[in-house]
């Protein structure tokens, strides 16, 4: 039976299979391109170009870049959020808002189906089928590449045979370009043993000669608000701190962990933006916020990126540890002040007006006036009490 079919399309291999394929079923395609800041003008461009080559009856464009940080990157920042301590969840997090937005598309144009072009080894194909299942269940759902699990020769010439002849990759590396960050993939992320040669990033060696660079991040309520005294919209300090950082190699790495699928898996990735904004939010978070609400908010960051990671993101649970993470928030603002070098960087200076460290009160190691010497050596007594018990009781060691 015929379908009015929504794809999601990236303008790559398979997706391009798709629509052929698709329509040489006898659906009827359209396009849509969620740019989550990964696509320059002039690449989309080309893609809504190769769409409507393609065969596609529409083809639309659709910029999330704000909703991504708003509905996802704010509680990533506000939840310190690093899988593995290293990996900052930057296809994660984008590609479950390409999935909500390509469904309100799909209800804008009565599509009856939608359809992506994800493999069936892969994270991508849960976070999609999961957002399309859970917000939009009566629509049918199609995976033509999971379904048909056809080589990339394979792919090549079926365009070919339909006069769309996709010239075979040369690149060594695949590169998913996202605001959040970029991750790669090759050989190397194959093998745990290997790593990635700095000529596998988009911006490729390192200038061992850069000369050290300060700047400043401000937050205002953990959402970064101002770079080096200059106010932005948070997409333009992340752009920002992406091209300040990239040549330096900041935010590199590679990144081991547990797959959704139950395998491991490694990628690398370039995010000097959210490597920064996170390190510079933590640091200032140490300054204003209580113990427990740093130890907590770490174990439930954590959750919600686990949730976020896995495609869980419209679980219940979700809303409950946002709307925690964005009460955690509220006395997070002021200044960061970090300098980057080849390859790394390091946080020298932060400063609040809600800081709760307080020289004219309380000096560490030095004095207070607070409280005195003898109500310290009264704290201390019943504070060695439990311990001073157990060791009575069983004996110490």
């Amino acid at each position: 039976m015929s379908q009015r079919i929504l794809l999601a399309f990236s303008g790559g291999l398979d997706t391009s299979f798709c629509v052929l394929h698709l329509k040489a079923q006898g659906h009827e395609v359209h396009t849509v391109t969620v740019d989550t800041g990964g696509f320059p003008p002039a690449e989309l461009a080309r893609l809504e170009a190769l769409a409507k080559r393609l065969g596609s009856t529409s083809h639309t464009t659709l910029d999330a870049r704000q909703e991504l940080f708003y509905d996802y990157l704010r509680f990533l920042i506000a939840g310190n959020v690093l899988r593995g301590g290293l990996y900052p969840l930057s296809v994660s997090a984008e590609r479950v808002c390409q999935a909500k937005r390509a469904v309100g598309h799909a209800r804008t144009i009565g599509a009856t189906a939608l359809a992506h072009g994800s493999t069936g080894a892969g994270n991508d194909q849960v976070r999609f089928d999961v957002a399309f299942r859970t917000l939009a269940p009566e629509l049918l759902l199609m995976a033509p590449i999971r379904e048909l699990a056809p080589s990339r020769a394979e792919e090549r010439a079926f365009l070919e045979e339909h006069g769309f002849p996709f010239p075979e990759k040369t690149e060594t590396y695949s590169i998913n370009e996202g605001m959040w960050g970029t991750s790669v993939g090759g050989k190397e992320t194959h093998d745990s043993w290997q790593h990635l040669p700095d000529t596998a990033y988009p911006a490729g060696s390192v200038e061992p000669g850069l000369a050290p660079k300060t700047l400043t991040v401000s937050f205002d309520k953990g959402v970064p608000s101002a770079l080096d005294g200059a106010s932005m919209n948070p997409v333009a300090v992340i752009q920002s701190l992406n091209r300040i950082g990239q040549p330096y190699g900041i935010g590199r790495g590679l990144h081991l962990g547990d797959t959704i699928l139950g395998i491991k898996g490694r990628v690398g990735f370039e995010a000097p933006a959210a490597h920064m904004l996170i390190t510079a939010h933590r640091e200032l978070e140490k300054l204003v916020l209580s113990g427990r609400q740093l130890f907590w908010k770490e174990t439930l960051g954590n959750l919600y990126g686990s949730l976020l990671h896995e495609g869980q993101f419209f679980d219940p649970l979700c809303r409950d540890l946002e709307a925690l993470l964005a009460s955690s928030q509220s006395a997070v603002l002021g200044d960061v002040r970090m300098t980057l070098y080849p390859r790394t960087f390091a946080v020298e200076g932060v400063r609040s007006p809600f800081s709760l460290m307080r020289k004219d009160l309380a000096s560490y190691g030095e004095g207070t006036s607070l409280w005195t010497g003898a109500e310290a050596a009264g704290f201390t007594k019943i504070f060695a009490v439990p311990q001073q018990l157990s060791h009575m009781v069983r004996g110490g060691a």
